[in-house]
């Protein structure tokens, strides 16, 4: 169950970056899937910087950031 709820919350966390990151949105699904691989790269990130939060609230945080520099680095293998 928790596996779940960790893929909607880097959904949302997609969902969310897409705001901050794209001018042009890469659309929809795209951005749940970058958000759902952000949940990971920012659980990494964080990690490893000692950061750990044990509430939904963090963990969307955490993703939300993941998400942010995952699409930032699409973005940018896109314009080359």
């Amino acid at each position: 169950m928790n596996f779940i709820i960790y893929i909607l919350t880097g959904a949302l966390a997609g969902w969310l970056a897409g705001f901050f990151v794209s001018k042009n949105k890469g659309g929809f699904w795209w951005n749940l899937l970058w958000g759902i691989v952000g949940g990971f790269v920012g659980g990494w990130l964080l990690g490893a910087l000692g950061l750990h939060w044990s509430t939904w609230l963090g963990s969307l945080v955490t993703a939300l950031i993941g998400a942010i520099v995952v699409i930032a680095i699409v973005n940018l293998i896109k314009k080359k």
